[in-house]
């Protein structure tokens, strides 16, 4: 890890903890060469998952797309950052449960739908609106019926 004063790649780590539920490890490391401490953060990475789209196409798995999807429905939504990364680690952690070397993007979407309904309700009907292609405000009107049902 290079130091970000004067970009010497050799560092001692002082200390690591886990965090994000255990996903994810904080190492607090000091420049051998500087003296400048920094903190670093490893975490787990989906790799060789493809994801197959609705016409077909295979397409590797990219969480920052997935990051990008997210934070649409959630512009303007009142959340911390701390729990916004732990909803992509939930998802994530749905995504490797489910899938083998492939999940298709109606499977991937449904997780979503899934934890973004428990996280927020509006950026849910937000994102639902679009991914399942809502016709009219009666579609639209119907889905918000069920969410108020299940909240009673």
């Amino acid at each position: 890890m290079n130091c970000p004063v004067c970009n010497s790649n050799n560092s001692k780590v002082l200390d690591s903890r886990l965090s994000g539920e255990g996903f994810s490890i904080r190492r607090r490391r000091e420049c051998q060469k500087c003296n400048f401490r920094f903190s670093t953060l490893e975490e787990t990475e989906i790799l060789d998952l493809v994801v197959i789209k609705r016409d077909g196409r295979r397409e590797s798995y990219n969480r920052d797309k997935l990051i990008r999807g997210l934070r649409i429905p959630l512009e303007k939504r009142p959340y911390l950052e701390e729990d916004f990364q732990g909803l992509v680690r939930q998802i994530e952690r749905d995504i490797q449960k489910k899938a083998g070397p492939e999940i298709t993007s109606k499977q991937l979407g449904e997780i979503v739908i899934k934890r973004l309904k428990a996280f927020d309700e509006v950026a849910y009907i937000r994102y639902a609106s679009v991914y399942r292609s809502f016709k009219d405000v009666k579609t639209f009107q119907k889905e918000l019926n069920r969410l108020i049902k299940k909240k009673k």
